[in-house]
């Protein structure tokens, strides 16, 4: 099969933790891919390991800015994913106006394109939608008890936005649109500072530094190994399902928990600590995924240990080097 016969894929945030990910299954399973990033919160890095493989392209640019996805190598497309986003608290609270443009411009950009196209275009929403819940766990029909001028609000209200702006495009214009709602993925390539849980503690544990745990611990969440959501994201790209469609991990565990399992399997000595807890911080976060597993036959396969494993050799290596 020659190039120009192959599936090609956008990805916006194709430097990111997932976005990297998400470029490498593509190209594993025969697709040409584009991936479009500004580094502000992604990293070069990340694709190294693509840029010499036959039908990847990264391109350096603001998916948000007008017409920035007019003119991309590599289409006309077949799939439009947008995934660009500051996704962790340290980069929206560092970069906030340019989180809430990423959700509005960036997801405008990325349906025009879809548009313009006939591609299919799944937005990467994210759990934070809901809010700190009040329904346990959550599914994709429970609306959310957001704060929409908390500090977390730049990145909850841009991505509850781009659902809305999603939504009416398929409404409006026919376009062809997915919506998936990401729940704590993680895995290698996430930044040692970005300041989630599971980075943080594994590079806490590695150096011997305390393991700084926020409130007293007791806050959940369901973690799924970046595969597993990746595994997800395509299921989903290849369905006809419009969503929102949940994509995480179904063991809750407490925050607490979390950082005492890495302590245990990086064979740390490192104590854990108390510090205070950030503003409107979600008390239990688990998401419903019958929806993907009836729809989609989406289960998450790496149990925690494996995931947790994988993730600190990754981390382990990248101190040695």
């Amino acid at each position: 099969m020659g190039e120009r016969d192959r599936r090609r894929a956008v990805v916006t945030g194709g430097a990111g933790f997932v976005g990297s990910h998400l470029c490498e299954r593509l190209l594993d399973d025969g697709l040409v891919v584009t991936a479009v990033d500004n580094l502000l919160s992604g990293s070069e890095s990340n694709l190294a390991h693509l840029l010499g493989r036959d039908g990847f392209a990264f391109v350096r640019r603001d998916a948000c800015a007008p017409g920035a996805l007019a003119d991309l190598p590599g289409g006309p497309f077949d799939l439009v994913f947008h995934l660009a986003c500051p996704a962790s608290p340290a980069d929206y609270l560092r970069l906030p106006l340019e989180t809430l443009e990423t959700g509005s411009s960036g997801t405008r950009n990325a349906l025009e394109l879809a548009e313009r196209d006939g591609a299919r275009m799944v937005l990467a929403s994210t759990s934070e939608v809901y809010g700190d819940p009040r329904e346990h766990p959550q599914r994709e029909d429970y609306w959310g008890h957001v704060n929409p001028v908390g500090p977390r609000s730049v990145y909850d209200e841009a991505k509850r936005y781009a659902e809305a702006l999603v939504t009416a495009h398929r409404g409006a214009r026919g376009t062809d649109t997915a919506i998936v709602r990401i729940f704590n993925s993680y895995g290698p390539r996430m930044r040692a500072g970005d300041g989630r849980a599971v980075p943080t503690f594994v590079r806490q544990a590695l150096a011997g530094e305390p393991l700084t745990v926020a409130g007293d611990g007791s806050q959940t969440r369901s973690l799924c190994y970046v595969d597993d959501t990746v595994a997800g994201i395509v299921a989903l790209a290849e369905s006809d399902l419009p969503g929102p469609v949940n994509i995480g991990g179904e063991e809750e565990t407490t925050v607490l928990d979390i950082a005492r399992r890495i302590v245990k399997l990086t064979g740390s000595a490192s104590p854990i600590t108390f510090v205070e807890r950030p503003g409107d911080d979600p008390a239990r976060r688990c998401p419903d995924t019958s929806l993907a597993r009836e729809e989609l036959s989406w289960v998450p396969r790496v149990g925690w240990q494996e995931g947790l494993e994988r993730t600190i050799d990754w981390f382990a290596g990248r101190a040695a080097a």
